[in-house]
């Protein structure tokens, strides 16, 4: 799946992953390739993707047409 990950300053990480790891509010949450649509709400942890991994303090999530976008303050 195609994964960005960003936040107000600009684009932190992109890239094509096949899993990614989210600090999900209830919980981590473990993404696949063409996973469901889903919007989630992120807490303060840690997101892993294709090798890479970044700290965050909260952010939001959205998956649409296996396209993961993570939206984050860090």
């Amino acid at each position: 799946m195609k994964v960005s990950i960003l936040e107000p300053r600009g684009i932190i990480w992109e890239g094509m992953s096949r899993q990614v790891i989210l600090p999900a509010a209830d919980g981590q949450m473990s993404v696949l390739d063409f996973h469901q649509p889903f919007f989630v709400r992120l807490k303060s942890g840690q997101i892993k993707a294709g090798g890479m991994e970044t700290n965050i303090k909260e952010g939001i999530a959205f998956m649409r047409a296996n396209e993961l976008k993570i939206v984050v303050e860090t």
